[in-house]
């Protein structure tokens, strides 16, 4: 198994001020990035600092997206792509790329990538948060940690 899994905080709505990546090459993790993002102007919702903790002190001096956008790129150009709930991750990284004028089809991946919420909801599991399923499947997980979420998400796709 050769694939990529993401994971995006979010400070405002597909504004991201966190990613982390981790590739996965022969069912082995070969590399993994996080970063700090500065959101434009770096704002947050109080609701999402709740949620993963990150603050605007914490990313003041971080680099853009455009900046760490090409960190991305080579993790994800051409590969199979995995998130927990997809289609949020994919929306986070399609509206960012194009904020900054920069084409999602030039990235070479599919239009939906691999979900592991539909995975485990098609097993069965019930809920089908984060996680649930890393408790489930007996994964450590530090919980909207970018990074840690990634790779909890690469583990539960090993494993599907």
């Amino acid at each position: 198994m050769t694939f990529t899994a993401i994971d995006f905080e979010t400070a405002t709505a597909f504004h991201p001020c966190s990613v982390g990546i981790v590739t996965v090459e022969n069912g082995q993790i070969v590399d993994e990035f996080v970063t700090l993002i500065k959101p434009p102007n770096n704002l947050y919702s109080p609701f999402t600092i709740q949620v993963h903790g990150i603050y605007p002190r914490d990313t003041v001096n971080a680099k853009s997206f455009l900046q760490v956008f090409p960190e991305i790129q080579k993790r994800l150009q051409n590969k199979v792509v995995v998130a927990h709930n997809e289609s949020f991750d994919r929306n986070v990284l399609a509206k960012s790329m194009a904020l900054y004028g920069l084409n999602y089809d030039d990235l070479n991946i599919a239009a939906r990538w691999e979900c592991t919420v539909k995975i485990y909801k098609a097993k069965g599991l019930k809920p089908t948060k984060l996680s649930d399923c890393c408790r489930a499947m007996n994964i450590a997980l530090n919980h909207h940690e970018a990074l840690s979420d990634a790779r909890a998400c690469a583990k539960l796709y090993l494993l599907k």
